[in-house]
Parts: C-alpha cells; structure tokens; sequence
C-alpha cells in the first residue's frame, strides 16, 4: 500500500447495505465515497478516479449495469475495477454483469470476509 490511501466508491440506493459496505471498507483502510444513485454517480467516478467501485445493480434510476457499461468505454474509467453486489442472483445475471464489465460478482448478503477477499483480489 502506498502512502495515499485508496479511495473506494460504493454506489448502493439503499442506504442501510451503503452504510454497511462503507463501514467494511474502512475498517481495512480505505477512504469511502458513497453514492445512492447512479445519475450523479456517474460524474462522480470521473471527478473521483476511485481505486475501486462496489456497485449494485438495481437501482431507481439507471442500472447499475449502465453505469459499468459508461465506464468500460471511457478511456479515463475503463481500468477502474468493478465489484457487482447484487440481489440479483440467476446465473444469467451474473453472467451479464461480467460480461459488462465487472471484476467480480457478489450476491446479497455479502459478508465481510467474502467482499475483503474481492476488494483484495482485484487490487492486487
């Protein structure tokens, strides 16, 4: 780890899981930007540059797919690592987040273990 600490943003519309996943990262050190929705999300993660971003999938705006797929053709956004904690759990849709773009795929609930075990493996 280097001397700037990480920056992990956590785009979850409700607030309760948000809280809960912020609190996860920053109990392992991680500086946390929350956002409860994905419209102003989305200027945020160009502003922001996060090391990281833990993402749900439905969400009262746009998808949180939506939001993967802006990034993955941005050239400034598309190496951002992307953890999907979703509720939503078919095979099917794990395999569309993915596909979209997503480092990995996490089903709700998710314990701490299983997302510091996710967070560890795709920053290295």
């Amino acid at each position: 780890m280097t001397d700037r600490q990480k920056k992990v943003m956590i785009i979850e519309d409700e607030p309760d899981a948000a809280e809960m996943f912020a609190e996860m990262m920053r109990v392992n050190g991680f500086n946390v930007v929350k956002m409860h929705s994905s419209v102003p999300a989305i200027p945020m993660i160009s502003k922001e540059k996060p090391d990281l971003i833990i993402l749900d999938v439905m969400m009262p705006d746009i998808s949180g797919l939506e939001v993967l797929r802006y990034m993955r053709h941005e050239p400034d956004l598309h190496a951002i690592p992307v953890i999907i904690v979703s509720a939503k759990s078919m095979p099917s849709d794990i395999k569309t987040g993915l596909e979209a773009g997503a480092s990995i795929y996490l089903t709700k609930p998710v314990g701490f273990l299983d997302l510091k075990k996710a967070v560890e493996q795709v920053l290295g």
